[in-house]
């Protein structure tokens, strides 16, 4: 049974024994193997066809081209030169060149002495007067006013004066004198380490890090403005905030001669030991 082809012809005979073989089944049946193989073999053809139709087309365009380029080549012909005419007049001969010349070097100069050259007086005052040389000193009116002539646009600008505002708070870096601490940074970070007092829950929740503040030296030293940027919590932000409320006065910032408002911004350790 494992070699039993039901499409056989035998097969198919006994099948449709004492039936109507005029019915479609039955011929589709018996012509299923031609058309199968017919389908295969015009299948196959249209493939190579089709994988093969580039390179032909290619190989046929090439051959055409150079076709092309041997009858445009064969085409191209040269004309004659236009006859000579008997009337017209030869060129004119070619001048020979120049016949060369003897050139004479300059000798150097020579120094003589005195006697033997001329002798020639120099122009007297009398002379230069008459024949009068050069510019003559004029003398001018003593009151007249002093004007001094000048392109317009070319002298000397003057700069505007740059006016300071009062309330403006300036930017740390792009004033011309910062504000400091008297003594100096490390003085007032030695100050913030004698003032601050931890705050009980901090302790105990074991807060430890940084607290970043921002505050405003005014024209007489003093901080005001004071706020927390970036802050910790459990207290540390207000412990910052009192530190720097008590600190002492800091030179302020100076900008064109005068004390100006400056921003700066600052930042509290808090460790436990």
């Amino acid at each position: 049974m494992s070699k039993l082809d039901i499409l056989r012809k035998e097969w198919i005979e006994v099948v449709f024994a004492e039936k109507n073989k005029s019915y479609g089944a039955y011929q589709l049946r018996k012509s299923n193997g031609a058309n199968t193989t017919r389908a295969l073999i015009i299948g196959s053809i249209l493939f190579l066809a089709l994988f093969f139709a580039p390179k032909i087309y290619g190989l046929i365009k090439g051959s055409m081209d150079e076709t092309e380029q041997v009858e445009k080549a064969q085409e191209v012909i040269i004309a004659p030169p236009p006859p000579v005419n008997p009337e017209t007049p030869p060129p004119p001969p070619v001048e020979p060149p120049p016949p060369k010349v003897d050139q004479v070097k300059m000798p150097p100069p020579i120094v003589k002495p005195d006697e033997q050259v001329r002798d020639e007086e120099p122009p007297t005052v009398e002379k230069l007067k008459e024949a009068d040389p050069g510019q003559r000193d004029i003398k001018g009116d003593p009151t007249a006013d002093i004007v001094i002539a000048e392109p317009v646009g070319e002298g000397p600008k003057r700069e505007a004066a740059v006016a300071v505002d009062d309330n403006k708070v300036y930017d740390f870096v792009s004033i011309e004198k910062q504000p400091e601490y008297p003594g100096g940074i490390a003085k007032f970070y030695k100050y913030l380490g004698g003032a601050i007092k931890y705050p009980p829950m901090a302790q105990e929740n074991n807060v430890q890090g940084k607290v970043f503040l921002s505050f405003v030296v005014e024209k007489d030293g003093k901080l005001t403005d004071i706020q927390v940027t970036r802050g910790l919590g459990s207290g540390t932000d207000e412990e910052a905030i009192r530190v720097l409320k008590a600190s002492p006065r800091w030179n302020p910032g100076i900008q064109n001669g005068k004390p100006v408002r400056v921003k700066y911004n600052i930042n509290v350790n808090f460790t436990l030991n």
